[in-house]
C-alpha cells in the first residue's frame, strides 16, 4: 500500500536521494571504525514483485557490502527520515562486522553441538551432522537481538550526520507486527528498539521521540 502522497515516482526520487545522502556518511564512519576494511558500500534494489518487505545487509562475491531494499519495503516507508534510518541501520551491520560475528557464532556453536553428538554413544554421522546444523542455528542467532540493537544504536548516528531525523525515522517501528521476546527470535521488541534510538539521540542531543 503507497502511503497517501507517495506515488512510485516519489519513493524512486526519495530513495535516490536519501542514499545520496546516507552512503557517503557510511562510508566515512566505516573506514573510521576499520581503517583498511572494504567500506564501498552497493545499494540496490530488489524489484521482484513477490519479495516481502525487507532490507538487508550482505556482502557480494567480491567482498563489497551491499545494502539491499525490496520495492515493497520502499512503498511502505512515509518519509525520508524513516527510508534513511532503515539504510543506516542496514549499513551498520557491516561497520560494526556483524556478518562475521554471527559466522563466527554459528561455526561455535556447530562445534560445540558436534562435540556433544560425538561423546554421544551410538551417534550416527547422520545424527552428528544435523547436531552441527542446530548448533549453527543457535549459534548464529545467540547474539542476533544485540547485533539488531547494536545497528539501531550506530545507525542513529549515520542518519544524523546525513542530516535527517533518526528519531522520527524510528517510528517505522510502530508500524511493524511486534516480534516480542521469543526464545529463538533474531529481532528485539518494537519497544526496545524504540527506546535504543531514544537513548542513542539523547548522547547525540536530538530532541524527544516524536509520537
Amino acid at each position: 500500500m503507497i502511503p497517501p502522497g507517495r506515488t512510485p515516482e516519489a519513493q524512486a526520487m526519495s530513495f535516490v536521494e536519501v542514499a545520496r545522502r546516507v552512503e557517503p556518511v557510511a562510508e566515512v564512519e566505516c573506514l573510521r571504525m576499520n581503517p583498511g576494511a572494504n567500506c564501498d558500500f552497493r545499494i540496490v534494489v530488489d524489484d521482484r514483485p513477490t519479495m516481502p518487505p525487507n532490507a538487508y545487509q550482505t556482502l557480494d562475491s567480491s567482498g563489497r557490502p551491499v545494502l539491499a531494499f525490496t520495492a515493497a519495503l520502499i512503498a511502505i516507508v512515509r518519509n525520508g527520515d524513516e527510508l534513511a534510518f532503515v539504510m543506516s541501520h542496514e549499513a551498520s551491520h557491516h561497520i560494526l562486522g556483524h556478518l562475521e560475528r554471527m559466522d563466527r557464532n554459528a561455526s561455535e556453536g556447530a562445534a560445540a553441538f558436534g562435540r556433544i553428538a560425538r561423546e554421544t554413544a551410538g551417534a550416527t554421522p547422520d545424527q552428528i551432522r544435523e547436531a552441527e546444523l542446530l548448533g549453527a542455528q543457535v549459534g548464529a542467532r545467540s547474539y542476533s537481538k544485540e547485533f539488531e540493537l547494536e545497528a539501531d544504536r550506530f545507525g542513529t548516528r549515520v542518519a544524523a550526520e546525513a542530516g535527517f531525523d533518526p528519531l522520527h525515522g524510528a517510528e517505522f517501528f510502530l508500524r511493524l507486527p511486534d516480534p516480542g521476546n521469543r526464545l529463538m527470535g533474531t529481532h528485539p521488541s518494537n519497544g526496545e528498539r524504540i527506546a535504543t534510538v531514544q537513548s542513542a539521540a539523547a548522547e547525540l542531543g536530538l530532541g524527544p521521540f516524536r509520537r
